[in-house]
């Protein structure tokens, strides 16, 4: 994650604050754009969740998994309360952290929600992580792996 989130901090769903290097080493990473104010957000985000927990929390081998959140909320309460509500427990990038305006600039993002699932170097592998979740479920996973490059004998 260094040539996209190197040398940033994530929180937590909790708050606690973490370095995204260790957090999202070797990892596929979903970058997921929304706001709770968003109806079409508020719809995805739970089955986002439900595929988080699949792959990652309640997996006996958790799969090399993460999700970063871009909100696009209004502000910093709209953020937490939409965190708390609704989200999953993966990352979010702080909410005055400048960084999210160029995130969506770099991936082209002018509607939301938009999961877009990125390398490690930053490139993407599709950025219609929201459709592809949608349509096939788990069974997606397996293809981000893959192009992900990661080394990593995974199966879903």
């Amino acid at each position: 994650m260094v040539d996209v989130l190197g040398g940033r901090r994530l929180v937590t769903r909790e708050g606690a604050v973490v370095e995204a290097e260790a957090a999202l080493q070797n990892k596929v990473v979903a970058l997921y754009f929304a706001a709770g104010r968003c109806a079409p957000s508020r719809d995805f985000t739970p089955l986002l969740c439900d595929f988080y927990t699949a792959l990652v929390a309640e997996a006996r081998r958790p799969a090399p998994f993460e999700v970063v959140f871009v909100s696009a909320d209004g502000s910093a309460e709209e953020m937490r309360d939409f965190v708390h509500e609704l989200h999953g427990a993966w990352l979010a990038l702080p909410f005055h952290d400048p960084y999210r305006h160029e995130l969506k600039k770099r991936y082209d993002i002018t509607a939301i929600p938009k999961l877009v699932i990125i390398k490690q170097n930053g490139d993407v592998i599709t950025n219609k992580g929201r459709k592809q979740i949608r349509e096939h479920g788990l069974a997606c996973f397996q293809n981000w792996v893959e192009a992900a490059d990661i080394f990593q004998n995974f199966l879903v």
